[in-house]
Parts: C-alpha cells; structure tokens; sequence
C-alpha cells in the first residue's frame, strides 16, 4: 500500500501580505518598457524558477526574488478568482 494520504491537505497563506500584487505590477512595467511579454516571461519563471526569464530592468529581478513562487502564483490565482465573480 503507498504511503501516499488520500487526504486532502490544507495549505494556509501567510496573511502577512507583502505587497506581492504591487510587485507583480512592477515587474510586469518593466517587462512592457524592455519589450517583452509579461505573461510568457512571467509564465516561464514561475514554471522553471530560473530567475534569467526576469529581467534586471527597474531591478526586477531583485524584487520579484523576495517572494517564493508559490506566494506569486497565490496573488494571480487570488487576483484571478476576484475578476471571476
């Protein structure tokens, strides 16, 4: 039998909000001014982790790597969910 649970597990948010929407919006600025598109390049970080697919312009790399991947795509779901209803 695998050790694996058939239980659903709860994963809770840290409800310390960083301004993790603020920094997306930045980060996708600096995307649009360096003439990149901000869903693939955004898309491909989040995917690999490899922080090249962020660009250093406005010195978004550095403030996007404050975060953790799962905290970035939490704020896009979250953002997603709210336009939804």
């Amino acid at each position: 039998m695998s050790d694996v649970s058939q239980e659903t597990m709860m994963f809770k948010r840290n409800p310390e909000n960083k301004n993790v929407a603020k920094t997306i919006a930045e980060v996708c600025k600096a995307f649009e001014e360096k003439g990149y598109n901000p869903v693939d390049q955004l898309a491909g970080y989040l995917l690999s982790g490899d922080p090249t697919y962020i660009t250093s312009h406005g010195d978004a790399r550095s403030k996007i790597r404050q975060f953790e991947r799962y905290e970035l795509i939490e704020e896009l779901v979250i953002s997603y969910l709210k336009e939804k209803k």
